[in-house]
């Protein structure tokens, strides 16, 4: 399997819309413009038709589960424990910190899908479906919740106001309650996600500085390392802990190292947090993934 080719067009976009930022007429105030549709209404609409699309059979995938979310909480963990680790803590940015710890434990659900299928075929896309379904909700909770705690905002009425937290877990209550999208309406939704990765893509592209990482270089590699590093680590030990069949397994592996989400910049610049780091971050998670992604699945199981 090629894995840079099935990253190029994420990183080719992101690199499309710096250079755009940079060196057209469609500035600043265009992608801020970009970034509130895809915050507001593309994003939300994507997550909400990718999780209720795909009846989830959690009796099934109980192993998966708990698998999943196992490598989820340990990189919410880590990623917070991040600024209280003595030989860390002095060298990290709080405010910085509380914009990206989400790109640790978040994932770009379109490469896991993309790799689910490539792996596994159908199976592989249903039990992703499974994961993203469960995983998404609380991975975006715990997104929202250190840059609502650092800004005072209270964490309750920026859950309530957050536009993908809203989506998710309305698709999420939907798919419990067996509820499908029409099939006259599926093509339009289809199509809205795919704008919605373009676009959120092309904006954190707009929107990234490399000389902003450079003053947090503490923090990004703790981040990159956690997603990159760890979370394959932590998959490949619960697999064989839970004894999970090689589909499974393999499906997992994946999950633990794709990218990180390439929403995260989006959700970061419209809290008002430092985007441009955040999207320098998504930029150098995307480029990593092209070693995880190997690495991971190369582990024995």
């Amino acid at each position: 399997m090629n894995y840079a080719q099935l990253l190029f067009p994420d990183f080719s976009l992101i690199a499309i819309g710096w250079l755009l930022c940079r060196y057209t007429a469609l500035d600043r105030k265009v992608w801020d413009q970009v970034e509130s549709l895809v915050y507001y209404f593309l994003f939300p609409t994507l997550l909400f038709y990718s999780i209720i699309r795909s009846p989830l059979d959690f009796g099934a995938t109980s192993g998966l589960l708990t698998a999943g979310v196992g490598v989820g909480l340990a990189g919410i963990a880590l990623s917070y424990a991040l600024p209280h680790l003595p030989w860390l803590g002095a060298h990290i940015d709080r405010r910085d910190h509380a914009a990206s710890a989400q790109i640790a434990f978040r994932f770009n659900s379109f490469i896991c899908l993309a790799l689910a299928e490539r792996l596994a075929g159908a199976e592989g896309l249903l039990l992703i479906a499974v994961l993203i379904g469960v995983c998404v909700p609380m991975f975006n909770i715990a997104a929202v919740w250190p840059m609502a705690r650092h800004a005072q905002s209270g964490f309750a009425r920026q859950l309530v106001r957050n536009p993908l937290i809203i989506a998710t877990l309305l698709g999420l209550i939907g798919n419990l309650l067996g509820l499908t999208v029409p099939q006259w309406l599926a093509p339009t939704l289809t199509r809205i996600g795919a704008a919605s990765l373009a676009l959120g893509l092309l904006a954190a592209g707009a929107g990234m500085q490399f000389a902003s990482l450079g003053r947090g270089k503490v923090l990004a590699v703790s981040v990159l390392s956690i997603r990159h590093l760890i979370l394959p680590l932590v998959g490949w030990g619960l697999a064989r802990l839970l004894r999970l069949d090689a589909t499974q397994a393999a499906v997992l592996m994946a999950f633990a190292a794709v990218p990180t989400a390439s929403s995260a910049y989006v959700l970061a610049a419209r809290m008002g947090y430092n985007g441009p780091y955040v999207a320098g971050l998504v930029t150098l998670s995307t480029l990593l993934g092209m070693a995880s992604i190997p690495f991971a699945l190369a582990l024995p199981r």
